[in-house]
């Protein structure tokens, strides 16, 4: 066998150092210490696949990064734009901005301001484990193939017209971009996709925005394990084929926790849409107390209690809007004005193993078709059936309908809700359970469960 000389230990040991903080051999670390200037300058003469580190402190920017190399930080760096354009922007690829607290870029939506803009050419790109705060765009993979986002804190303007504010993170035209384990809060959409394709968004959470993640004309990519608290959507999925929405929590989002609008073909599976529990007094000094979505400790420790004994979920847990060929299996809807809003012509999709649980109104379906929302063989769990199983298979003896004539009247007619609780109406719904084949079409359960389905998602 072939000694090694001294040096070629060096070399050895160099390279498994480097191997270690995941950088390449040949790395060379350039210190930069706030206050020195010429950060772009530094930049611009480091070879590609060094490493530029900001020392604690303030340092200046905008900078721009032409060639492959990492722009880094020690605790305590923070990078300033001036309060136009983008403070980072990244074009070349394989780069990675790491470590860094950014802030300062501008505010001009049309020129998309960000606080780190990754252009088409950075393909594989990493915008990871950093604080980026009070910027208009928090990220944005603008055609950037490959490119991640991962782990960063993402705070947006908390101030001004939602419809002003910038994205936490921006995707447009990025094929196989991921964006993982950030915690996103304030601006206008947490996660926005805009004409992308094989995406992953994997365990991320977004608060006080309008949509938590938004989807638009994206296909083939994965949305799972995301939690959406507080905001006035969970999950906006549009003009979009082909998706795996698993494992995500929507608690207390306000109009939708999920929402598929000219969504097909995709996989709905283990997600839960949830409500709060709490009082409207207490929820009022929440919003003094902590914003306008903020909750107090108390109330999360306090659930089933008085006085918080009224569910403020969202006004749907779940919008389907000429959306088909989707599967809805193992989701849990519950503690929202209605279930699921199921209209517009929305055909062949699977219901099976869902559990709706104390839903104002577990379904609404506009149509006059009949609609079995059972699969091969399994239905979903009702939490206002009062049914039997005499034969204890775990399915109802008797198939399950939502809704009835009545139901039908009062959305048509909602000031017929004075008269709900009138001999009449009485005698309607009896009939109905007496008669069925005067029933309206809508949704049927025939295979009912007797009891919710185990929830093993991340989201639980």
């Amino acid at each position: 066998m072939r000694k090694l000389g001294s040096r070629s230990i060096g070399v050895l040991v160099a390279a498994v150092f480097a191997a270690t903080l995941g950088l390449p051999a040949w790395a060379k670390v350039t210190e930069h210490a706030p206050g020195a200037g010429g950060l772009q300058s530094v930049i611009d003469a480091a070879s590609s696949g060094d490493v530029i580190r900001l020392l604690p402190g303030d340092h200046t920017g905008p900078v721009k990064i032409e060639k492959t190399l990492t722009l880094e930080g020690e605790e305590g760096a923070v990078l300033r734009g001036p309060g136009n354009g983008s403070v980072i922007t990244v074009e070349a690829p394989e780069s990675v901005v790491r470590g860094l607290e950014i802030r300062g870029s501008g505010t001009d939506l049309f020129e998309m301001d960000s606080g780190v803009f990754v252009t088409q050419t950075a393909k594989g790109a990493r915008i990871e484990q950093n604080q980026i705060i009070g910027n208009l765009v928090g990220i944005y993979l603008h055609g950037a193939a490959d490119a991640v986002a991962q782990g960063n804190t993402i705070v947006g303007f908390r101030e001004g017209r939602t419809s002003e504010a910038g994205d936490g993170i921006s995707v447009w035209n990025a094929p196989g971009a991921q964006v993982i384990g950030n915690e996103i809060s304030f601006g206008r959409d947490g996660i926005f996709t805009k004409t992308s394709k094989r995406n992953v968004f994997r365990d991320n959470t977004i608060r006080n925005v309008r949509f938590g993640i938004h989807y638009m004309y994206t296909n083939d990519s994965e949305v799972s394990g995301n939690v959406s608290v507080g905001n006035n959507v969970g999950y906006a999925i549009m003009f979009s084929d082909r998706l795996q929405v698993t494992d995500n929590l929507s608690d207390g989002d306000r109009d939708h926790g999920l929402l598929l609008n000219y969504a097909n073909g995709s996989e709905i599976s283990g997600n839960v849409v949830r409500g709060r529990l709490q009082s409207v007094e207490r929820w009022t000094a929440a919003a003094r107390i902590g914003g306008t979505h903020g909750v107090p400790a108390e109330a999360e420790a306090s659930v089933g209690t008085a006085p918080y004994s009224m569910r403020l979920g969202p006004e749907k847990c779940v919008f389907i809007y000429n959306a088909n060929r989707n599967r809805f299996t193992d989701n849990v809807f519950e503690g929202c004005a209605i279930g699921i809003h199921f209209t517009a012509g929305s055909e062949g999709n699977a219901m099976a193993g869902n559990a709706f649980i104390r839903n104002r109104n577990q379904v609404k379906y506009v149509g006059t078709r009949h609609l079995d929302w059972s699969y091969e063989g399994r239905g979903n769990y009702w939490s206002d059936n009062p049914a039997f199983d005499l034969d204890g298979d775990g399915i109802a003896d008797k198939p399950y309908r939502p809704n009835d004539l009545v139901d039908r009247v009062l959305w048509t007619a909602p000031q017929a809700k004075v008269l709900m609780n009138s001999p009449a109406v009485q005698v309607i719904r009896w009939a109905q359970s007496q008669f069925p084949a005067i029933l309206p079409g809508g949704v049927v359960d025939s295979r009912p469960l007797m009891a919710p389905p185990a929830q093993d998602g991340a989201a639980k």
